[in-house]
């Protein structure tokens, strides 16, 4: 590789930084600029061990670039994003407190294991935050078959909670295995988009839109839309940023989106009668008032009364069903007014507009995608779960993230938030490996 010259200079520099990840790509760097070197002193009549000497002398002090190399490859972490995080949890928190009062438990019963949660949740993070997050990459394959395996023990052994089949229990422990398979096939397909150039043949892509799609059915089937829906939705937005060969996305596009219109129309087919009856009673809650509108007019009715600075959180003045879970955003802006809702909305829109942001701040693909996928399934549920408040989309089984109540889905959003956090640490240690479209 380099003569014995370049060696002791590499490794003198490499000797002050500290982040030993950043060591291969700077090595490599620098042998660059010190072979253009070289060659510069041999054009100039110098012998080839004294142009590597004198190359290595232009090149300065090693222990100086050392450390001002130091100073640019090193850790970082977004603080910004934690001090978000850090409110949108004192939310969560405020929601676990008050909630509880509704449902004729003592005010700090929700409380108390939200903060157990929030403690175990934030091993979860700091678990994921401090390993080579680029070690997933290569294991797509696993994680997809891990994620399968769990959607299918969901939908043959999980339990039925208001007639959704989405729990599994083990042992004493209930999680919610639709949502760890979510993750689990987030991680496969931003490893699988990272090598998109690889599947360029038509029975790659052929398998691969079967691989999309065979979860969606098995979501329908708990039946758990939203997260069909979420699922789809960020892999269609890690596919737009996985870049490749323009005629492989061209063909992968439109097949997947026959594969779509196929499915919609199966669903609507084969949808069972409550589900239209829930869909009316959505599009026109005035007129099914008495059963399936009843849910729109009591969180109508309940916002209607918030006023600016809201009743209080200890409020038993409304009737807002699952209101430390489903329908948290609904059940603040009572308690706490509109004003407390519009500043909730403007921190959500931060936190997702500060991830969207630190997906072009990293040289790495497979960060990118990770990236770009988390930001998807932080904001898919946040605008949904707002929206029914609203009653602007279907009141379903959605949580706000960080804010509404439930170990599972701060597990999921952790899992999440350490991989976006990790991204951003590494940005200036990763080696860049993005792909263009061609």
């Amino acid at each position: 590789m380099s003569r014995q010259a370049f060696d002791e200079f590499l490794l003198k520099v490499t000797s002050r930084v500290k982040a030993r990840g950043a060591h291969p790509m700077i090595k490599k760097e620098l042998h660059s600029h010190l072979e253009e070197l070289r060659d510069s002193y041999g054009k100039r009549g110098h012998p080839e061990n004294e142009a590597e000497e004198l190359a290595v002398e232009q090149m300065g002090n090693p222990y100086t670039v050392g450390d001002r190399l130091n100073r640019i490859h090193k850790p970082r972490m977004d603080w910004i994003l934690i001090a978000l995080f850090a409110m949108i949890a004192g939310a969560g928190l405020l929601t676990a407190f008050g909630a509880a009062s509704h449902v004729s438990l003592p005010a700090y019963y929700f409380l108390e294991r939200q903060v157990i949660w929030y403690t175990i949740a934030l091993v979860f993070l700091v678990s994921v935050l401090f390993f080579d997050y680029r070690r997933l990459a290569k294991r797509h394959f696993l994680f997809y078959a891990a994620g399968l395996f769990l959607l299918v023990l969901t939908a043959l052994f999980g339990v039925s909670v208001n007639g959704m089949q989405r729990w599994l229990a083990i042992g004493g422990l209930t999680i919610d295995g639709g949502m760890f398979a979510l993750l689990f096939l987030f991680l496969a397909w931003a490893g699988i988009f990272s090598s998109i150039q690889t599947f360029r043949t038509w029975k790659w892509q052929l398998g691969l839109s079967a691989m999309l799609w065979v979860p969606v059915f098995i979501f329908i089937s708990l039946p758990h839309v939203v997260l069909a829906i979420i699922y789809l939705l960020s892999v269609t937005g890690m596919f737009l940023f996985a870049g490749g060969y323009r005629s492989t996305f061209r063909k992968m596009a439109a097949g997947n989106l026959v594969f779509a219109v196929m499915g919609l129309a199966i669903i609507f087919i084969t949808a069972p009668p409550y589900m239209l009856d829930r869909l009316s009673g959505f599009l026109d809650p005035a007129a099914y008032a008495s059963d399936y509108g009843y849910i729109y007019v009591l969180v109508r009715d309940a916002l209607s009364q918030a006023g600016w600075f809201g009743n209080g959180l200890l409020s038993t003045g409304h009737n807002i069903p699952e209101a430390h879970t489903d329908l948290a955003f609904a059940y603040l802006v009572y308690a706490l007014g509109w004003v407390f809702g519009i500043f909730l909305c403007l921190l959500l829109l931060a936190f997702i507009w500060r991830i969207s942001r630190n997906a072009s701040k990293t040289p790495d693909h497979f960060g990118r995608l990770l990236v770009i996928g988390g930001a998807t399934m932080f904001s898919v549920p946040a605008v949904w779960n707002i929206m029914m408040a609203f009653g602007l989309m279907p009141i379903a089984g959605v949580s706000l993230p960080f804010v509404s109540y439930g170990g599972s889905m701060l597990m999921f959003y952790a899992v999440i938030l350490g991989l976006i956090l990790n991204v951003y640490r590494r940005k200036d240690i990763v080696e860049p490996t993005m792909v263009s479209q061609k």
